[in-house]
């Protein structure tokens, strides 16, 4: 902890609380699972968020929860790092992940021996394949001869639509000679390569979409939108301009490379200074300790709800997402309503910091910052939110509470959360057991994941839309992307610590310890269906990170009162969709406490689309929950003195 903040008091539980009965044999169905017609709530009909009952402080009495199905693997046993590896292997290892930029070789090489080989022995699927790539020449001829007969400025029927999200050839100029031909090949390629890795018996699903993804992305690779004398647009533009687009297009990637090498921002992000242009939200550093920094929000208004919010952002990214510019801040947008704001800032760690855990991140992240709260709003309720790795955290921290009686949570917001790690995406491609083996070793040469690693995964996933786009747009066109608050924030990427980052890919991603209940707190396990407090939970409809449907996944996990929203955009921009921001919708349904389960498809068929913003329903329903309104509490405590003004010293760090 730093020399200028006091030692926080030690955490004390809150007074046991009478627990739930056990399971009787008539509450117990098959598989060791809790018959439905036990549960509380025998009706269980999803409600509308309109329709629910009326908050109040008074706990829900709780549905009996299911045991775990896997009783004989249900203990917590203390993490177990991988076997010491031979330091030659180790240097071996890190230098094949520093070449290969962490994705393993071996896991490649094993997914396509596994597919090619079980379509070697299917001559059934390669029937179909040559029956498909045959019928797909008649459609492509039977375009051809179309576009050759037909009347000048009159376009032929095209023999394949792009897919919804494919936005590459819209344009009018690739409908006409030869362009048109161009990309119909290529689209019907990419069909023909979709049914050729999808759909091969005795491939594990593993392997199946290594091999999509993959070819997918070598077929992006050689996509006629990427090239100079095969893009209409561009060579449109270049006649237009006299070439100048190209010498723009130069300039950029000049620039783009002196700024890489000499690790400064892109550019346009000077434009967005931290603590000058974001994250301006005033308020003062009331704790910092080796790990966080701990931001109490001043109040906008004269008096305030009594229960505040504590914010548990991703230690994979800076706070101040949810702080970018006054107009869309979701912290400046929940202190103007009357709420008490605090947030957490990790600290972006470096070597020093190589063995922090995920007992550290809970211990001296969350409930030292529990701890803070508690003595500066003493006696009051605290409404936990988490996002992204930051609701895992929670979700994790409210299981522990509830097991041992501590009672100093009124609710819990998860914004993007997995709790189930079963189905996490497009994201799990990265991550089977040779590849983490691979990125442990060069993590444990370097003690951390660095942040451009993790920048290259994600460019990875929607490389589209994050990197050949932007590679047509500013090389080719010429054109740059004006840069806004959130790209801005995207470009200010974090570390993680070696070892905390082992144990959450192998607990959480490999193991799926939290949802089966194996996951240790204090030396014993935690299960998320002790959780008694009423959830929002948000997710985003486009999300490559946390699926909504991996998200959705809450609703068995946890028996209480649910409150779920499926909002427009992505992983970040559906989270920052401040009201008035155009082109935004989102639904909600609860869930009451005990309700019977609503399998995600159908619970998007019956919940309606409501246009713009979500966050006035977060805040209707946080204020439903957070007590009658009082003067605002003072700035710190006692042990807790204002240490310096937002956005504080561990945000600024590179």
């Amino acid at each position: 902890m730093s020399p200028s903040a006091p030692k926080p008091p030690s955490r004390q539980a809150a007074p046991a609380r009478t627990r739930r009965q056990p399971l009787n044999e008539a509450a117990t169905g098959t598989a060791g699972k809790p018959a439905r017609g036990a549960r509380a709530n025998a009706s269980g009909a999803s409600t509308p968020a309109s329709s629910a009952p009326s908050a109040t402080h008074a706990q829900t009495p709780k549905p009996l929860a299911r045991p775990t199905a896997h009783p004989a693997r249900s203990f917590a046993a203390p993490f177990a790092p991988p076997p010491p590896r031979n330091p030659l292997d180790r240097r071996v290892h890190a230098a094949i992940a520093r070449a290969t930029a962490s994705v393993s070789p071996i896991a490649l090489l094993l997914a396509a021996v596994d597919w090619a080989g079980h379509l070697a022995l299917s001559p059934g699927k390669r029937m179909e394949l040559a029956d498909l790539g045959i019928e797909q020449t008649r459609r492509l001829l039977r375009y051809a001869q179309q576009l050759a007969v037909a009347p000048a400025g009159s376009a032929a029927h095209e023999c394949i639509e792009p897919p919804a999200q494919d936005r590459r050839f819209k344009a009018p100029e690739w409908h006409a000679w030869p362009f048109n031909l161009m990309h119909q090949s290529f689209l019907l390629g990419q069909e023909w390569w979709d049914a050729a890795t999808h759909g091969v018996a005795g491939v594990s699903r593993h392997h199946e979409q290594v091999v999509a993804f993959a070819a997918r992305q070598l077929l992006d690779l050689f996509s006629p939108g990427n090239f100079l004398p095969t893009n209409p647009v561009v060579l449109r533009q270049t006649q237009e301009s006299g070439g100048l687009n190209l010498v723009r297009g130069a300039i950029h990637a000049v620039e783009d490379f002196e700024r890489l090498v000499g690790g400064a921002p892109p550019a346009g992000a000077e434009d967005f200074v931290v603590g000058r242009d974001v994250a301006v939200t005033p308020g003062k550093v009331v704790l910092r300790n080796r790990l966080v920094e701990l931001i109490q929000y001043a109040p906008a208004t004269a008096d305030v709800y009594a229960e505040p919010v504590l914010i548990v952002p991703a230690w994979i990214m800076k706070y101040y997402i949810l702080d970018l510019s006054p107009h869309n801040s979701l912290v400046r947008y929940l202190v103007e309503r009357g709420h008490t704001v605090f947030c957490i800032s990790w600290k972006n760690p470096g070597t020093d910091e190589r063995a922090l855990d995920m007992d550290d991140y809970l211990q001296l992240g969350f409930f030292a910052a529990l701890d803070a709260i508690n003595a500066v709003v003493p006696g009051q309720k605290v409404h936990a939110t988490g996002y992204c790795l930051g609701g895992t955290l929670l979700a994790i921290a409210a299981a522990a509470m509830d097991r041992d009686g501590d009672t100093r949570l009124g609710s819990m917001t998860l914004f993007t959360a997995q709790t189930d790690f079963t189905e996490p995406g497009e994201l799990a491609l990265f991550i089977d057991e040779s590849e983490v083996s691979l990125l442990e070793a060069q993590m444990e040469e370097t003690g951390f994941l660095t942040a451009g690693q993790m920048a290259g995964a994600f460019q990875i996933l929607r490389s589209n839309d994050l990197l050949w786009s932007r590679i047509v747009g500013e090389y080719l066109m010429g054109e740059r992307t004006p840069m806004n608050d959130l790209m801005a924030w995207n470009a200010d990427a974090t570390r993680m610590p070696a070892r905390m980052h082992s144990q959450y890919l192998r607990r959480l991603f490999l193991n799926d310890d939290l949802s089966e209940g194996r996951y240790p707190v204090g030396g014993k396990p935690v299960a998320l269906s002790d959780i008694e407090l009423p959830v929002f939970c948000v997710a985003t409809l486009t999300d490559h990170v946390a699926p909504w449907r991996s998200v959705y996944k809450l609703h068995y996990l946890v028996p209480t009162e649910i409150s779920f929203v499926l909002t427009s955009g992505g992983h970040n921009a559906g989270i920052v969709s401040e009201p008035g921001r155009p082109r935004r919708s989102f639904r909600l349904r609860t869930r009451p406490a005990g309700g019977n389960y609503v399998p995600p498809d159908d619970w998007l068929e019956r919940t309606p689309e409501q246009e713009g913003s979500w966050w006035p329903a977060w805040s209707d329903w946080l204020a439903a929950r957070s007590g009658a309104r009082v003067a605002p509490p003072a700035i710190g405590a006692v042990n807790y003195p204002a240490l310096d003004d937002a956005p504080g010293r561990y945000v600024h760090e590179k």
